[in-house]
């Protein structure tokens, strides 16, 4: 992993406001950061960027006084905000498709540096599947390693208060000052206090459900496997594992009975390939055979333009956008069937994002907004 950097006060201000403009999502950020350098040179971008992009209405930058207003919100929280690369932002998350440019961060920032192993569940968990989930998070606590859930009802609330002695780390939906769900509230304080709270979302922002999908993605990132305990076949905990899968990580699975809903989803997992685990040491041994992450991490801020494409022309634009469709589009494909340098084609397609006409999706596609 390589070495951690500093931003400015000034510059970082400007990190949270473009990750708050609209249009930019993690993908775009990163785009951005490579190609100008530093957030606020992205901030200066952004209007023409769109514009080219067929945008009618000029694009809405996020206000850098209310930009200013979260981080001292957050300060008066005991939170801060630390971004992709700096020393308070989890080293294993940076290496995931769409990494938060962001994060709001509460507790013993240390534990972020640390090996983990998320336990995820159902919110209405069996006590048998409670027992068993004290049970290995003590254990994996006991082992050094930190225990990642997402301090919901059931399995998670287990997770984090068997572990929470040793240091626990529960990602948020919602803002890292939000109680949710609000018979949690004292066990998040805790947490505050005695492990690491983490959230991507500005301070007091109430969770949406749109927000739970987005926390899942940090809970499986942050680790380097990840432990399913019970789970319903329609259920988040299943988009944690997902999620897992497809940033390589390890995916365990307790299995259960057939009669118990309960057990559908991880009965499901262990049928797709997932590692039936039985004792904590089922997890403890695959971690000393598993290497660093090797796919793409989050691009460090240079101060200086990192790229220098050629502009592209009209008819390269017209010659993108005659290929898109609302079907996902792989990027490559794009590439090889216009014929255009790849840097002209991602360009381009920075632009359209921007205008709001193309949504990027997971696994390298983009797909017209309709």
């Amino acid at each position: 992993m390589s070495n951690p950097f500093q931003l400015d006060d000034r510059e970082r201000i400007s990190w949270l406001q473009l990750s708050l403009s609209e249009n930019v999502g993690p993908v775009t950020f990163r785009e951005l950061i490579q190609r100008y350098g530093t957030a606020s040179s992205a901030l200066e971008a952004l209007p023409s960027l769109a514009a080219r992009g067929g945008r009618k209405n000029p694009i809405r930058s996020y206000a850098r006084s209310k930009a200013e207003e979260h981080i001292a919100v957050g300060a008066a929280r005991a939170a801060s905000l630390v971004v992709a690369g700096e020393a308070g932002y989890p080293p294993y998350l940076r290496h995931i498709h769409g990494a938060p440019p962001v994060l709001w961060v509460q507790g013993r920032k240390e534990l972020a540096t640390l090996d983990a192993v998320a336990i995820v569940g159902a919110r209405n968990s069996s006590a048998l599947g409670l027992k068993f989930t004290r049970m290995i998070a003590t254990k994996l606590s006991d082992h050094g390693l930190v225990v990642v859930s997402g301090l919901a009802r059931g399995i998670d609330t287990a997770a984090h208060q068997a572990s929470i002695d040793h240091g626990t780390l529960a990602v948020v939906a919602g803002g890292i000052d939000y109680f949710y769900p609000p018979e949690n509230e004292k066990l998040q304080r805790d947490i505050a206090e005695r492990g690491l709270l983490i959230s991507e979302m500005v301070p007091g922002m109430a969770p949406k459900a749109e927000h739970f999908p987005r926390r899942n993605r940090i809970i499986s990132g942050i680790s380097r496997a990840i432990i399913v305990v019970e789970a319903a076949m329609r259920s988040g905990s299943l988009i944690t594992a997902r999620f897992a899968a497809e940033q390589g990580r390890d995916v365990f699975a307790v299995p259960g009975s057939p009669l118990d809903p309960r057990s559908e989803g991880t009965n499901r997992l262990i049928k797709d390939g997932a590692e039936i685990l039985t004792s904590a040491e089922d997890v403890i041994d695959a971690l000393q055979h598993v290497g660093q992450p090797r796919n793409q991490i989050f691009l460090e801020p240079t101060g200086t333009v990192a790229i220098q494409e050629p502009e592209p022309s009209r008819s390269d634009r017209d010659s993108i956008l005659s290929l898109l469709s609302p079907t996902d589009t792989n990027i490559d494909d794009l590439i090889r069937e216009s014929g255009l340098a790849a840097e002209i084609v991602l360009v381009v397609l920075l632009e359209l994002e921007l205008a709001g006409r193309v949504q990027r999706q997971a696994g390298g596609t983009v797909a017209m907004i309709s």
